[in-house]
């Protein structure tokens, strides 16, 4: 097992009128405002970023986390996958999602943009092929509908599309900390 017991605690003590603690764990300075992305650099990293981790309810309450490829229509985060998916059960009986799209190896270079809503089911068959259409050319190639339409019909056999409806977008980058 990953872990057996509570988590480690943060010893802090005062010195001097100022509680702190030791040293890897912060200063205390909230830098929310600071690290906060613009729209523009979290709709920048939506787009460089190939794969979110998508975070449904499973019946019993626990959480249902995947990775997934996702699209866009316009400025809506847009997915398809398999109809008969555990995800897909859970969105039908609980809409509520959080997807997580994240970037950087070590935390000065640690980014990210978390997508907290609801989801909309696509059912018109066109939008759900233009959903289809803007994964494979995130994904496969640009496409070409003389040559690539039999393969986004093949992978769209089964499938059901949704919109991410986030009713809240929290972002984060730690480039902007600085040395």
């Amino acid at each position: 097992m990953l872990g057996t017991g509570a988590p480690p605690v943060v010893r802090r003590r005062r010195v001097s009128g100022v509680t702190t603690t030791p040293a890897g764990y912060g200063d205390g300075v909230k830098r929310r405002a600071q690290v906060a992305m613009s729209e523009e650099e979290v709709r920048s990293l939506l787009e460089e970023a190939r794969t979110m981790t998508m975070c449904t309810f499973n019946h019993d309450g626990t959480i249902h986390a995947v990775a997934m490829w996702y699209g866009f229509l316009g400025d809506e985060v847009v997915v398809q996958t398999k109809a008969k998916s555990q995800k897909v059960r859970n969105l039908r009986r609980d809409p509520r999602i959080t997807c997580l799209v994240e970037d950087g190896e070590r935390y000065d270079e640690l980014r990210g943009v978390e997508l907290v809503g609801r989801v909309e089911f696509v059912e018109d068959p066109d939008e759900l092929f233009a959903i289809g259409v803007s994964v494979f050319e995130r994904h496969v190639a640009p496409y070409d509908e003389r040559h690539h339409r039999g393969q986004v019909d093949a992978m769209l056999h089964k499938r059901v599309g949704f919109r991410i409806r986030p009713d809240r977008v929290v972002s984060w980058d730690h480039r902007k900390l600085g040395s």
